[in-house]
């Protein structure tokens, strides 16, 4: 049973940076896919950032993309989100999640496993 955990969030001022992790474990070898997503209260789930186990390839939403980076290591024991100028409504709380079906999909249906998320909360 896959189980991710992130952590890294917290409370930040504006343009400052963060760098999330996401812990994998319990059969990493069968994921195919990791993602990285947010979700601010009254919102739904936003897609941010996903990358290809198969061969390391990132891709991001245009939202965040030149301001987020996502990574991992080498064993894919865990993979980062590196986040800078960090503004108000980036608040929300901060998810990773695992597909065993899709290398890279924007769709949070497509993601089997999920973790219980992060914190992150910008302030002017």
């Amino acid at each position: 049973q896959v189980q991710l955990a992130e952590s890294g969030g917290g409370s930040v001022q504006v343009g400052d940076s963060l760098r999330l992790s996401c812990a994998v474990s319990g059969g990493a070898v069968g994921i195919r896919g990791v993602g990285w997503f947010r979700q601010a209260p009254g919102k739904e789930r936003e897609f941010l950032s996903g990358i290809r186990r198969s061969d390391g390839t990132p891709w991001y939403a245009d939202p965040v993309k030149g301001r987020f980076t996502i990574s991992r290591d080498n064993a894919w024991n865990t993979v980062f989100l590196q986040m800078h100028s960090l503004q108000p409504e980036d608040t929300a709380v901060y998810l990773c999640a695992a597909s065993i079906e899709y290398m890279a999909s924007y769709r949070p249906n497509d993601y089997d496993y999920w973790g219980q998320g992060t914190q992150v909360t910008v302030s002017s």
